[in-house]
């Protein structure tokens, strides 16, 4: 089942829409129309279940090593949700995602802000 869409997600105050463009199996993909912007929703199955949601993101921006060209550059952010087939349920994970969402989100996202500053 896909989410409702069309999605759609705020990156430095600009909202961006994200109709569904492609579906699978365990997979669906909601693409900006200027294809710059894509969130994936997948799932795999096996000896544990793995769920991930994955944004990503490109843009144009000038060559650090030819400043006169631009280039295009990308960046991804994204969860894994890895739970065995049996033992957790939903609420139970549900409960997980939230204690980390709450700790990297925690006094406006300092735990997010060390760790792209290359902090552990």
């Amino acid at each position: 089942m896909s989410f409702t869409e069309p999605l759609s997600v705020t990156i430095s105050g600009a909202t961006t829409s994200l109709p569904r463009t492609n579906v699978e199996e365990d997979k669906s993909e909601y693409t900006s129309g200027d294809g710059l912007i894509q969130l994936t929703a997948s799932h795999q199955y096996g000896k544990r279940t793995r769920r991930t949601v994955r944004l990503d993101t490109s843009k144009i921006s000038a060559d650090p090593f030819k400043p006169a060209e631009n280039v295009k550059v990308s960046m991804s952010s994204y969860i894994v949700i890895d739970v065995p087939p049996a033992g957790y349920t939903n609420a139970e994970a549900l409960a997980v995602w939230k204690g980390l969402y709450g700790l990297l989100t925690a006094t406006s996202d300092a735990m997010v802000i060390k760790l792209l500053g290359g902090e552990s």
